[in-house]
């Protein structure tokens, strides 16, 4: 079975540079659009028999990105592919993972469905907002993490004197891995989202005073939750050198 690479619009660049670290080329797909504005896939090779990869994230505009996804796959199934596995680096409707209030859709869930429906048969991600996502997956799903990688892009830490922080208790998972990895404590803000990009702080709980703070988080919209974040730190005292 032979292996193709394909790409959807949402980011050339990284598409570009995956086939370059394989060692591949990318399969010719042509994208249009009706003057409806309906989008319109064409593969423009074979695929039949072939282990197909495709790359395309949901990231904005995230319903074009995640159609054209969807009709990608549908055209790779009925060109004959023997498999085919999304690799989705960003998972749109991530935070959509349960019911808050009440009458609510679980967007991720629709999505998981939508994609299986679609043809495709394995998920490659990378840091979903929530381990407990991969429950809504009908596909196999190789959850991957980029933890590693920007670890050691920090470098190590300067002292003793870092503090990794979460900004809400949604991040506080993944700031405890932070934290065993970079041997640092961990603080965390306590929040309220009042809007959609609306958030009140409510105080930090840990030791954060003369300390020079590493935020993390594993997604960002507005950046008010950050910056929500990063005053509440301010204001009990943690240095101003704050690392995002």
């Amino acid at each position: 079975m032979h292996r193709l690479l394909l790409a959807g619009s949402a980011n050339p660049d990284l598409a570009a540079r995956t086939a370059e670290a394989l060692g591949a080329g990318l399969a010719v797909r042509e994208l249009t659009r009706f003057p409806d504005g309906e989008i319109h896939v064409d593969i423009r090779e074979s695929v039949r028999d072939a282990d197909v990869y495709l790359l395309q994230a949901t990231a904005p505009p995230i319903e074009s990105n995640l159609l054209e996804l969807l009709l990608l796959s549908d055209a790779c199934r009925r060109g004959g592919a023997a498999r085919v596995t999304g690799v989705i680096p960003y998972f749109g409707y991530a935070r959509q993972d349960r019911r808050a209030t009440g009458r609510e859709a679980v967007g991720a869930k629709v999505l998981a469905q939508a994609l299986s429906g679609a043809g495709i048969e394995r998920i490659v991600t990378i840091d979903l907002h929530s381990a407990g996502l991969e429950g809504v997956f009908p596909s196999a799903l190789e959850h991957l993490t980029a933890l590693p990688t920007l670890a050691a892009a920090l470098g190590p830490p300067k002292d003793a004197l870092g503090v990794v922080v979460s900004p809400d208790a949604g991040a506080i998972k993944l700031a405890e891995r932070w934290g065993r990895r970079l041997a640092l404590p961990v603080a965390l803000v306590h929040k309220t989202r009042l809007t959609g990009d609306a958030v009140a702080t409510h105080g930090v709980a840990g030791d954060v005073r003369g300390r020079r703070p590493l935020v993390v988080d594993d997604m960002i919209s507005t950046g008010g939750t950050l910056a929500a974040a990063i005053g509440a730190l301010l204001e009990a005292g943690a240095e101003p050198e704050v690392t995002v």
